[in-house]
């Protein structure tokens, strides 16, 4: 399999999530042979979270960026792992997550994550959240795949 990109229709068919929380725009790069993806996310001004955290003074929450990372993630597997489809995920681990810098209206976001690992319904890959070339956060995600009496 050659490097994909999906466009953001693709995103729509992959992932479950809508807005307000689809929290990725386009995927840049998907690398099933190093285990990497790469996607975008425009922060705009009117990203519903802005009127409440914090007014006048506009920072993403990290919680949300985990999100980003988490789909980013999904998007990721359900591109390379075709057996993942039609499977929901959810998250089942957030380790070593770090947030050092805030996220502002009018920020991109670079998500990638990377190292993924599967061992049955759970996978794990690390990833990471750039504005400017500048890590805003990063954590260790692990999803698990429920089978259909869970969802």
């Amino acid at each position: 399999m050659s490097k994909l990109r999906l466009s953001p229709k693709e995103i729509l068919s992959l992932l479950p999530h809508r807005y307000p929380f689809l929290l990725v725009d386009r995927v840049e790069e998907i690398d099933p042979e190093r285990a990497y993806i790469r996607a975008i996310k425009n922060v705009t001004h009117n990203e519903p979270f802005f009127e409440g955290h914090f007014p006048g003074n506009p920072i993403m929450p990290g919680v949300l960026m985990v999100e980003a990372m988490a789909q980013t993630g999904g998007l990721y597997i359900k591109a390379v792992m075709e057996d993942t489809r039609d499977k929901l995920f959810v998250f089942a681990g957030i380790d070593k997550a770090r947030f050092r810098r805030p996220v502002l209206p009018g920020d991109t976001l670079v998500i990638e994550a990377e190292g993924f690992k599967r061992r049955g319904h759970i996978i794990k890959s690390f990833a990471r959240v750039s504005v400017e070339g500048k890590v805003a956060a990063e954590a260790e995600i692990t999803a698990a795949m429920l089978e259909e009496e869970d969802a």
